[in-house]
């Protein structure tokens, strides 16, 4: 590894600081105006029959409202149940108004020990609703009360009658053993009209972990677009996109679980989706709104069938849910679990998820888990390693022959002939000067693609190792009440650790180079020594709020890093290497029809496409002999 490998890594370094401070400045913009939280709607009473004076007088007046007669009922919710997930359904509407993950719960209430279940859906904050058309107008669900016909643990029909005797009816049918909600809307009767049924539905989702930041930039309204991937809405501000063409699903997505609605056999048209970042400290990290429409039939021949899943975001799980779709189209739900650009996707996908996987069906502590990623991780990478470090051991101890080649050409415009030369002596030796950059063009991609995969990995989440109660978030063992610029309120003990290290393993490298440089490059390697030194303190700045997960992955691998290039260097006697590379130049020596290869040969070809240039320029300053 050179100069130029340091420079490359630390513009990456730069490149990573730039896109933080982005995404920081971008939430504190969002969060600058602070968002009225809705009002709580009035708690309903069972057996409590909702009228008003003002909707009454309205009502009597509206002669061509035929559903006239269910604008007032009992507002009594039903439960809809199965040992993953609650789901209550209000007759205000006909909607689902609550849901609940049996098997989780929020940060909160893990940390105090509470024997509650994670609430992903709230009646005050959502609302569904469905638009319909019949031969006298529009007409939305939310305004009307439906009776329940038929119930089951995990079934239930529900009716909205007219005074003409049409009825529209959503049966909802909780899976067995999922986290899926099959939803079908069929009529009866003359009256409808329209092949398009109208869906509004609303969340704002409650903060259900430890860091908001954290769980803020993770957290966005996703869709798929039919025969095509998934896109998203900005995470760090407030965006809303009208997109073109159809649609498979909607998913109003947090950083561990995501609410989906998906178009069963049909898609969506004319989509609208808006998504607004809420203020820090007000319970709710997004407000997610989404209005679509989806093919009906006012025969009543066919029925109009949607799906929602409401679960967690875990990869090979999500990629499992394919049994359970409705049409021919694949699901696809995995792809809310973010894994990177394509590179570093397919390095999470293919390999990362399922050697987690595979160690965690051991029943490892997580902690431990990431520990052996690592470990795996320096030993695939170890021969490059290996080979990295012994060339640039060969040019350490070649140094003294480059420096004689420095002192036989000190003028700047004998560089490029010195450095012909430099390349042709390490050829000679049978020394690679690029050598010491394959192993970082290995771990770079996976360093970035564990970034990727760690804030993601929904097995993390509130895994205690060690002092850190909760792997996915940050680690505070040291707190306060007033933000500091750049750090905020705490102290991630796994985020020292790492910088720390990083300083040790910067150290190390720039000793090592420094040790086989010489002349013009040793001078240069001084001069970018200090940029290499701030790097671990502006990781520090960046990495402080992220997760400890990923804290104590990059503290392992750097100090697993270190410790390989300390046995190395241990291991490696200059003397004999010397040796060996004074055999590679004899046996050169005596093959007269050895030719430079690599940048050697290119150097040479340079220097010689340079000579005949200057012979040209030197001919046409002689001027035509007289």
């Amino acid at each position: 590894m050179d100069k130029n490998t340091l420079t490359g890594l630390f513009l990456i370094a730069l490149l990573l600081i730039g896109f933080s401070y982005y995404t920081t400045t971008q939430t504190e913009e969002t969060q600058v105006a602070e968002q009225t939280a809705q009002p709580a709607a009035k708690p309903a009473t069972d057996s409590t029959k909702v009228s008003t004076t003002a909707n009454k007088q309205q009502h009597i007046a509206d002669s061509t409202d035929i559903f006239n007669g269910s604008r007032e009922g009992e507002n009594t919710p039903i439960s809809l149940k199965n040992e993953h997930v609650a789901v209550t359904i209000s007759p205000k509407g006909g909607a689902i108004s609550n849901v609940r993950l049996c098997e989780f719960k929020s940060y909160s209430d893990f940390q105090n020990n509470k024997e509650a279940q994670l609430s992903l859906i709230e009646e005050k904050t959502h609302k569904l609703n469905f638009r319909f058309e019949t031969i006298e107008g529009l007409y939305s669900t939310e305004d009307y009360y439906f009776q329940p016909l038929a119930k089951t643990d995990s079934t239930l029909t529900m009716a909205l009658g007219s005074s003409k005797g049409d009825t529209l009816y959503i049966d909802y049918k909780l899976i067995k053993g999922s986290y899926f909600v099959n939803t079908t809307i069929r009529i009866k009767g003359r009256s409808f009209a329209g092949k398009t049924l109208g869906i509004d539905w609303k969340n704002k989702i409650r903060q259900q972990e430890k860091g908001f930041y954290f769980e803020n930039l993770y957290s966005t309204l996703t869709y798929k677009k039919e025969n095509e991937g998934t896109d998203k809405l900005s995470e760090q501000k407030s965006d809303e996109l009208k997109p073109e063409g159809n649609i498979d699903w909607i998913a109003f997505k947090d950083q561990y679980f995501s609410a989906v609605l998906i178009a069963g056999k049909n898609s969506f048209t004319n989509t609208f989706l808006k998504s607004d970042t809420c203020s820090e400290g007000s319970g709710y990290v997004k407000d997610y709104i989404a209005t679509a429409e989806v093919a009906f039939d006012p025969t009543g021949k066919n029925v109009t069938q949607v799906q929602f899943y409401f679960g967690p975001n875990k990869y090979l799980y999500l990629k499992g849910l394919e049994k359970y779709k409705l049409g021919n189209k694949d699901l696809d739900l995995q792809d809310l679990v973010y894994l990177g650009w394509p590179l570093f996707r397919w390095i999470n996908r293919f390999f990362t998820i399922y050697v987690f996987d595979f160690l965690s069906g051991f029943g490892l502590n997580m902690g431990i888990v990431l520990l052996l990623i690592t470990l795996l991780m320096r030993a695939i990478v170890y021969p490059a390693t290996k080979k990295s470090f012994l060339s640039t051991a060969k040019m350490r101890v070649l140094r003294p022959k480059v420096d004689e080649l420095a002192k036989k050409y000190p003028n700047k415009e004998d560089a490029m002939k010195r450095q012909q030369e430099t390349m042709q002596l390490y050829s000679q030796y049978g020394v690679s000067p690029m050598g010491g950059c394959l192993p970082m063009f290995i771990q770079m991609p996976i360093w970035i693609a564990m970034f990727n995969f760690v804030p993601n990995a929904f097995e993390l989440r509130q895994q205690a190792f060690l002092w850190a109660d909760d792997l996915s978030t940050y680690d505070d063992i040291i707190s306060w009440n007033t933000p500091i610029w750049g750090i905020g309120t705490h102290l991630s003990l796994f985020c020292v650790l790492f910088c720390c290290t990083n300083l040790l393993y910067s150290w190390l490298t720039m000793k090592q180079q420094q040790d086989s440089m010489s002349g013009e490059q040793a001078q240069q390697m001084k001069i970018m020594q200090w940029m290499t030194f701030l790097m671990p303190i502006f990781f520090f700045f960046m990495f402080n709020k992220y997760s400890s997960g990923l804290n104590y992955y990059y503290f392992v691998s750097l100090l697993t890093s270190a410790l390989t290039m300390w046995y190395l260097r241990r291991s490696t006697d200059d003397k004999k290497l010397l040796e060996k590379l004074e055999a590679n130049f004899r046996a050169n020596k005596d093959n007269p029809n050895r030719k430079p290869s690599g940048l050697a040969a290119r150097l040479q070809a340079l220097q010689e496409q340079q000579e005949e240039i200057k012979k040209r320029q030197q001919n046409l300053g002689k001027g035509p002999s007289k």
